[in-house]
């Protein structure tokens, strides 16, 4: 390789280029490069040509604690953390760099990030205020490709494979998404690579605002050394008995054979293997192609009454069916998660014989399934409600009516009522109301209480099809 480009490969010039880093040598590459000849474009024949697929994967840094310092001037370079209550039980939903030196990170309890960060600023958060954001960076990225995939509110894969929708080179365009993003006040890291497992593994590589590219023929070297953990699909359980076989790194378990792995794996040993190989062969999926829309909520007073809980179910309900609505989606599947006081989770589905996106539709049925997962004395610290299967299916008249009274006091069922198309009426006309005016214009009476209990980890969640953040 050129003396000049392996300068070029290090060099990190802020004002110019967001870093760009190699993390394998590239064979019998010559050439150099500035930063400024990529920011405008020239000299791009001077880049390795780009054979083959090209995938993104866009993170936005801290991206809720980001927002906050971008919305609070005064906050900026200041430890940020978002979620929970440094006096109530909860947990961190996301902080910032500055939190993070003092070892402050997601998911931590509240009252130990603040024992090891007392000088924090805590945030409640402003969900509707993050979805704006990320939908403006959703924007950019859908002005690039058209072969997005968003993977969560502050994550998305992209497709830039050359000639497959522009002839750029996947760097310039990477370069161009940074710059871009920056430019509303936030930052991104980018993982680019020829599949969605590399480039989300080198989207972690070098935050925040990195770039790190693991070019075609490439993985094999780029993944070999890593810890096994950094893989997708490779949790504690599975790290714990790969650790007793003496695997420890990708490659490591990319030599094991597949035999010896099924009894870690099952029926995932193969992608798991082929991921680690570097040879997965993954696609975007539009990011319409949506999974399951869910909400849940983690409570900082723990919930025992069976009326708190299932008012808390209603108000789950009343979130997903408006995000439902708002995304044009209707499901069959319906499932209801709890999480105890001993972190214990029990989870419970019922799939209907037709399509649903009205929480007073909905609602009753998983009020039902409250007796499936809860006993009377239990203790309840996390509710989540969600609805999947939005394919479409043949629809069946039910043999059976379900009676006028509610199993779930507060929210009737529609099934059978003739006022049903009424009540629509007022579920549209609710959600163009906070359409309008933001989230909190309307809210029942019953939800007021949870807005006091509730820890602020109210997680929204769109699941797509992809290996998973």
């Amino acid at each position: 390789m050129n003396d000049d480009f392996k300068r070029f490969l290090a060099t990190y010039d802020s004002h110019d280029m967001s870093r760009i880093q190699f993390p394998v040598e590239l064979k019998g590459v010559g050439g150099f490069i500035s930063a400024a000849e990529i920011k405008s474009g020239g000299g791009i024949a001077n880049l390795p040509p780009w054979l083959g697929k090209a995938i993104a994967l866009v993170d936005l840094d801290a991206f809720f604690a980001s927002v906050e310092q971008l919305d609070h001037p005064e906050w900026k370079n200041k430890p940020v953390i978002v979620g929970g209550d440094k006096t109530r039980r909860g947990v961190v939903s996301t902080c910032s760099y500055e939190a993070r030196a003092f070892g402050v990170h997601s998911a931590m309890p509240s009252a130990q990030a603040a024992r090891l960060c007392p000088q924090a600023i805590w945030a409640r958060g402003n969900h509707v205020r993050y979805q704006e954001m990320s939908t403006a960076v959703m924007m950019i990225l859908a002005d690039e490709s058209p072969y997005l995939e968003q993977v969560s509110i502050d994550e998305a894969f992209i497709d830039i494979s050359p000639g497959r929708f522009a002839n750029e080179h996947p760097i310039v365009v990477a370069n161009r998404i940074q710059k871009k993003v920056r430019e509303l006040g936030i930052s991104c890291s980018i993982g680019l690579g020829t599949s969605k497992s590399v480039a989300k593994i080198a989207s972690d590589i070098d935050k925040p605002e990195g770039l790190t590219i693991v070019y075609p023929g490439c993985e094999s070297d780029f993944l070999r050394p890593l810890p096994i953990r950094k893989l997708s699909g490779i949790g504690v359980k599975a790290e714990k008995q790969l650790h007793e076989l003496g695997i420890r790194t990708l490659g490591q378990l990319a030599q094991t054979e597949q035999s010896v792995l099924v009894s870690v794996f099952g029926k995932n040993t193969e992608l798991i293997l082929s991921r680690c190989q570097g040879l997965e062969s993954s696609e975007v999926i539009d990011e319409a192609i949506t999974k399951s829309v869910s909400n849940e909520m983690t409570f900082s007073v723990n919930l025992v009454d069976i009326s708190e809980i299932r008012q808390a179910v209603i108000m789950l309900c009343v979130k997903v069916g408006r995000r439902l609505r708002r995304k044009q989606l209707r499901g069959y599947t319906l499932t209801l998660k709890v999480r105890f006081d001993d972190l214990s989770v029990r989870t419970a589905r019922k799939t209907l014989d037709h399509a649903v996106d009205d929480e007073q539709d909905f609602a009753p049925v998983i009020c039902e399934l409250i007796g499936e997962v809860w006993q009377a004395g239990q203790e309840v610290r996390l509710i989540g409600v969600g609805v999947s299967s939005f394919e479409a299916r043949p629809e069946q008249l039910s043999l059976f009516t379900i009676p006028e009274q509610s199993i779930c006091p507060g929210i009737e069922s529609t099934s059978d009522q003739p006022n049903k198309s009424h009540k629509r009426s007022l579920v549209e006309a609710t959600d163009k109301v906070k359409n309008r005016f933001g989230e909190n214009a309307v809210r029942y009476g019953r939800d007021l209480h949870f807005f006091e209990i509730g820890s602020g980890t109210i997680a929204l969640k769109d699941d797509c099809p992809t290996e998973q953040h």
